[in-house]
């Protein structure tokens, strides 16, 4: 399990899809997951620190748990199956935890709201980041080299045949 920052929100050029892309805390490695809407703006809202008169749904949730004396502890990006990934979040009460199965857009926009830590499987990093070369990294270059790869690719790539695996 590897731990990820949140690099940005960006759209696919071809299907105007939103996606969150995470990178490796340690490393060059980018992860991209394809989102909802709602969910691009829960996560950009927050980014930028951007306000609503009434609680959206991820803060209300976070506020429940923080109410009820609970804390996000992480979320992890646990597997890609079937072309979708799948995430849980952590939830601490009274020296307990609970794993909540999530999608992990919605785990992301909690885990800002909670400033808690995101992790993604190794396996799933293994399947599907973007690996970019060398120490020194080079934002524009990451930029340019990320916006060719969307205009050619399809969340269907990301999808791994049981055939096709070692075994």
């Amino acid at each position: 399990m590897q731990e990820m920052q949140i690099y940005g929100v960006s759209f696919d050029l071809v299907g105007k899809q939103p996606i969150v892309l995470l990178k490796t805390a340690e490393g060059n490695k980018f992860l991209p997951i394809w989102i909802g809407h709602p969910e691009a703006a829960a996560i950009l809202m927050k980014l930028q620190s951007a306000t609503t008169p009434r609680p959206m749904t991820h803060d209300l949730v976070a506020d429940m748990l923080d109410q009820l004396g609970a804390q996000v502890v992480r979320i992890t990006v646990t597997e890609l199956r079937e072309n979708t990934f799948y995430a849980q979040i952590t939830v601490q009460q009274d020296g307990s935890e609970v794993e909540i199965d999530s999608r992990p857009s919605d785990a992301i926009a909690l885990a800002i709201r909670a400033e808690a830590p995101i992790f993604a499987a190794d396996r799933v990093i293994e399947e599907s980041a973007i690996e970019f070369e060398g120490e020194e990294v080079n934002e524009e270059e990451i930029v340019s080299e990320f916006k060719r790869f969307l205009d050619h690719v399809s969340p269907d790539e990301f999808a791994v045949d049981e055939e096709d695996e070692p075994s």
